[in-house]
């Protein structure tokens, strides 16, 4: 391995290509980067800043992304558009990939490669030295190629159409993930909030076989207070699970204190 990819690591990919199962957080409360190292403590492999659901500025966005890329947890970005101002400026300020939302089409997964991945693969505009090596110096075919490497795009499965096109665009050159948005796709389904409906498995099984045939992989959106169908999901071949957020996370260890103490015998 060479001295670049030595210090340019997605820890992320390294599990999920050893055929692990990946535990991420959503981050949409905090904002001090704190929170990454809660993170890790906690034993995830990877947050993502949820910046389609939240007001964080992009710059505190990419001062958490930053203090998790040294720590050894991979920082990913959920972008709240699918545009250059977006998806450039947070790669740039420290993220190792972004998950985009409302992919419909491989023509729109393909405009998503454009700016998430270097020439030739893509057309990402070169923005010098970057906090993902350190801001050193290497020669730009080779640190071009690297990033591209360390770099995931994850493109959500949320929508009716996107069921329909799930093989075209998980092939999508470029595109290492699929993350089924299990609320919004169950709301275009007609069956809001019906998450034990067979369409919504269906729609996991077309997926994950989708994303197996090409030697990708899925992940599980959306079912953070479901553990038994998370659990079918990975048994079936997912390998990516949002388990929920930092603010659910403290509401629910605040409260199971605080009715520890009201349900106390005096």
């Amino acid at each position: 391995m060479s001295e670049l990819r030595s210090i340019l690591r997605n820890h992320m990919k390294e599990k999920l290509a050893a055929k692990g199962v990946v535990a991420s957080m959503t981050v949409r409360f905090a904002r001090s980067i704190e929170i990454a190292a809660i993170a890790k403590t906690a034993g995830f492999d990877t947050l993502y800043v949820d910046l389609e659901h939240n007001t964080l500025s992009i710059d505190t966005c990419c001062q958490i992304c930053i203090s998790a890329q040294q720590i050894g947890i991979t920082p990913l970005v959920r972008v709240p558009a699918n545009t250059p101002e977006y998806i450039c400026r947070v790669l740039d300020g420290g993220a190792m990939g972004v998950i985009t939302p409302h992919v419909r089409s491989a023509a729109e997964a393909r405009a998503i490669v454009e700016l998430v991945k270097f020439p030739p693969l893509g057309h990402r505009s070169a923005g010098g030295a970057l906090s993902h090596y350190q801001y050193r110096n290497f020669p730009m075919a080779e640190t071009n190629a690297a990033m591209n490497d360390a770099t995931s795009l994850v493109v959500m499965m949320e929508t009716v159409a996107a069921l329909e096109n799930v093989e075209e665009i998980i092939a999508t050159e470029g595109v290492d993930m699929l993350l089924i948005g299990s609320n919004d796709l169950c709301g275009e389904m007609g069956i809001t909030g019906q998450y034990d409906h067979p369409r919504l498995k269906d729609a996991f099984t077309r997926s994950i076989e989708a994303a197996r045939k090409v030697g990708k992989h899925v992940g599980i959106g959306g079912l953070a207070a479901r553990d038994d169908l998370m659990t079918q999901f990975v048994r079936m071949g997912a390998r990516y699970v949002s388990t929920g957020t930092d603010l659910s996370f403290l509401i629910a260890a605040c409260g199971q204190r605080a009715r520890f103490v009201q349900e106390m015998k005096v």
